[in-house]
């Protein structure tokens, strides 16, 4: 971890958790995600999901808190370079959905550690070849 972002340890920003509620929905009840994943709330997918169970408002908010601080964690583990609020927003919120380890195998990391921080940022959202990233999604739909 780069000494300059000790501060990040643990930090959950507003931003942060908003976005993840946007982009991951709610849903207080376990189902299966596309990929057959079993999650509940705002895209938690951990071993302790309870079948059938009907998660609180207050239950879904501590998860998502609890698991924004341990990706947040890892992306700090893999980057070499200062970050800014804002882009450890990002690369958490997308390690979140692809995993500390897909993070920092992530041509992103690479991008951002080489200190091309536009270019590392694009490519979350955009592949070589311009084309969006998550389009796979929509069209297994």
């Amino acid at each position: 971890m780069h000494p300059a972002n000790k501060w990040l340890i643990g930090v959950t920003s507003a931003a942060l958790i908003s976005g993840a509620a946007l982009w991951e929905g709610t849903k207080y009840v376990p189902y299966r995600d596309l990929g057959g994943v079993l999650t509940v709330c705002m895209g938690y997918t951990g071993k302790d999901i309870v079948v059938g169970k009907r998660y609180t408002d207050a239950e879904c908010k501590q998860l998502l808190r609890t698991e924004l601080a341990s990706h947040g964690k890892g992306v700090l583990s893999c980057t070499t370079r200062p970050l800014k609020q804002n882009e450890y927003d990002a690369y958490t919120l997308f390690a979140y959905n692809v995993g500390v380890a897909g993070f920092c195998n992530s041509t992103s990391a690479k991008l951002f550690n080489a200190g091309r921080n536009k270019e590392a940022c694009d490519r979350l959202a955009f592949t070589p070849n311009g084309q969006p990233n998550w389009s796979y999604v929509w069209q297994v739909r």
